[in-house]
């Protein structure tokens, strides 16, 4: 084995124990109950995560790449397979919750046995064949690390469903209750900008191909907008006023009865929230979070300001280039306020997932990956929005400037926010 396949091949080994470890940690709090529940189609249930994202490197790194490697089980594709047409057929992602069987101590074998073969892979693999599977192998882990997130939020939405509001986990420390302060605008001026990856490491097909696009000026909020200034949106009759909705937005927010954001509930006339520590009082100075698209151009609507197109978001941060984040290896998981003392502009990294009033759309000449890799994210390039900056759920060696997240307009379960934007 040459020495450099041989140095890649050992960080490949470190990295993948390290991935494959979080998760585990990820599910560590739960009761074996907790990993079954699927309270709605978003969410999928825990013990499914973790069979998921060992089955995506059992049939995409270890039976091509393995020699001799006998499957697990047989029929594990048909249960953890997500949405690949080109491998089969698969149970509905809203029948997952009816996967009582196999038993959770059987998913625990499948992710050591996959495991345990993919690192004997590493260990072995040269060559022209090392080159072919570690892009492959990395896809595996940057995959698996959206799992991890979508395993947080799901995990939050299952406990939250349970009227016994149970702590995922107590706060690891307490962050320092700051006055998030008066907001401001930062100046970005117009101009052309260069959007989508550039560079010799990992990213997503969708943030492929490199094209420029002209910005005009525009001015961007130096932080994330706070629980307290929503909730003054909210006092104003925010929801009932239709002139800040659009007309889907609308019609949701009456067909559901929504007032607030999701988690939030008022009892004694004090609005509190479930976090994955247990019901708290709404904190005003935290970002506000689990809000819809709708909500969030509502608010936007409502405040006089608009919020940023994705490419505005990403030459906001080439101007201001984000230095840290609260992402999941704080260990808070939820969003925590901005520093008034700093200057600058927060929060562009992590806390919540910043929507944009950018649709999925493929960058110009994207090209699809053949086979099952190329259903991974082209075929969702359609009425959906696009995200930024990640959120304290994500991990940080998992984020990019020109990272490309994307949910329909509805949805409230991820940790999402508002950034605004005046031009």
């Amino acid at each position: 084995m040459d020495t450099l396949t041989t140095s890649l091949t050992q960080e490949a080994v470190q990295r993948f124990s390290s991935i494959r470890a979080l998760t585990e940690r990820i599910c560590a709090p739960l009761e074996p109950e907790d990993t079954v529940v699927q309270p709605m189609a978003d969410v999928s249930p825990p013990k499914w995560h973790m069979a998921h994202s060992s089955w995506f490197f059992e049939a995409f790194v270890l039976q091509p790449y393995l020699p001799g490697y006998k499957v697990f089980h047989p029929r594990y594709s048909f249960l953890f397979n997500s949405y690949y047409n080109t491998v089969g057929s698969r149970v509905q992602r809203d029948k997952r919750g009816t996967l009582t069987r196999p038993p959770l101590r059987d998913i625990y074998a499948y992710r050591q046995h996959v495991t345990a073969h993919v690192q004997k892979l590493l260990q072995s693999i040269t060559g022209d064949k090392a080159a072919q599977m570690l892009p492959i192998l990395e896809l595996g882990l940057q995959h698996e690390q959206q799992h991890q997130e979508l395993l947080l939020t799901d995990i939050k939405y299952i406990l939250s469903t349970n009227p016994l509001l149970p702590v995922y986990k107590p706060q690891s420390y307490q962050p320092e209750n700051k006055d998030a302060g008066k907001a401001g605008f930062l100046e970005v001026p117009g101009g052309r900008y260069t959007i989508g990856y550039q560079g010799a490491g990992f990213s997503f097909d969708n943030e492929l191909g490199v094209h420029d696009v002209l910005v005009e000026d525009f001015s961007i909020m130096n932080r994330l907008v706070t629980n307290g200034e929503y909730l003054e949106f909210m006092q104003d009759g925010g929801y009932n006023n239709f002139r800040h909705w659009l007309d889907e937005g609308l019609a949701l927010v009456r067909a559901q009865g929504l007032e607030a954001p999701l988690y939030w509930v008022k009892q004694d006339e004090v609005w509190h929230r479930f976090t994955m520590h247990g019901l708290e009082k709404v904190n005003l100075n935290d970002p506000v979070c689990h809000l819809s698209f709708y909500e969030a151009d509502a608010f936007a609507n409502w405040a006089g300001k608009c919020l940023l197109t994705e490419f505005e978001w990403e030459a906001a941060a080439q101007v201001y280039p984000p230095q840290k984040g609260n992402f999941v290896e704080t260990d808070l998981l939820e969003p925590v306020a901005a520093d008034p003392a700093q200057e600058g502009l927060q929060q562009l990294y992590g806390d919540v997932w910043e929507w944009t009033y950018s649709a999925y759309h493929p960058y110009p000449g994207f090209t699809k990956a053949p086979g099952a890799i190329g259903e991974y994210n082209g075929k969702f390039m359609l009425n959906q929005m696009v995200l930024r900056g990640g959120s304290c759920a994500t991990s940080q060696s998992h984020i990019r400037t020109t990272y490309r997240n994307f949910f329909h307009p509805d949805k409230r379960w991820q940790y999402t926010g508002i950034r605004l934007a005046q031009k």
